[in-house]
């Protein structure tokens, strides 16, 4: 009896150390492979497939309202060309997002923050990143501090560097990750290299670094073993999943969730 005691806990304890072990899954924008990227049926349907966190994209329009977008302009998801920096929050609720994509998504509109932040459940998780510029951080902060999330549940990213050190000189226990993309060069080297990373980490004061997959396993450990997060976008097939998770990533972005999880 008491060896299949020891047996069963060995057992408890191997599966619970595996489930550790497991990346965060992330729904870039929202369930897109299913749904209209960036809309509130698209991060509503995140959760049902069992997402971590989801991960939206932000403006700050003319009037100064935090809009759901990725693109500076509207065409290709509205078929009507707004900027939307230029465009009121008004002007861009009057585009549906949601009919390119089918019947079913007919009269989607552009979400705000705050309304994506509603959708978001208890001990769930956002990654904002900002494709803007810094003028977004004064109202991005009030936001956040009104949405009822917890510290734990928000993490912003952006690839401007900017964004991320104002961010963290006005809102220090924010988490934060700089986004960068690797590329391989005819010469066999990577670029950005290990210290541009190392000292951009470092000098913006960012959480943890996410990057896409063709980051180096050299630049992963460094990174890793200087106390930074890493997180990788976006991935789609098992295998790549797989691979990142034995490099120790902390999250796997996905247009998929469901099937990735």
């Amino acid at each position: 009896m008491m060896k299949t005691i020891c047996t069963l806990v060995i057992l408890l304890m191997g599966s619970i150390a595996s489930r550790a072990e497991e990346p965060l899954i992330v729904a870039h924008r929202g369930a897109s492979r299913d749904a209209p990227e960036n809309t509130i049926p698209a991060f509503q349907l995140a959760w049902e497939q069992g997402a971590d966190a989801i991960e939206a994209d932000f403006h700050l329009s003319k009037d100064g309202e935090i809009v759901c977008f990725h693109d500076a302009d509207t065409e290709r998801v509205a078929g009507t060309q707004l900027v939307v920096r230029q465009s009121t929050l008004a002007e861009l609720k009057q585009l549906d997002v949601g009919a390119s994509y089918g019947v079913a998504f007919n009269g989607t509109r552009i979400p705000t923050i705050a309304e994506v932040f509603a959708t978001i459940p208890q001990g769930k998780k956002i990654f904002i990143e900002v494709k803007c510029g810094a003028e977004i951080i004064p109202t991005l902060l009030k936001q956040i501090d009104q949405s009822g999330l917890t510290q734990e549940q928000i993490v912003v990213i952006s690839f401007n560097k900017q964004v991320i050190q104002q961010l963290k000189a006005q809102a220090p226990h924010t988490k934060t990750a700089w986004l960068c993309s690797f590329k391989k060069q005819e010469t066999g080297e990577s670029t950005p290299s290990l210290d541009t990373v190392l000292k951009t980490l470092k000098q913006i004061q960012a959480d943890g670094l996410s990057s896409n997959t063709a980051v180096p396993a050299s630049v992963i450990e460094a990174v890793r073993q200087q106390g930074y997060e890493w997180h990788v976008w976006t991935i789609n097939d098992l295998k790549t999943a797989r691979r990142m998770q034995a490099l120790g990533v902390l999250s796997i972005t996905t247009d998929m969730p469901g099937s990735m999880r």
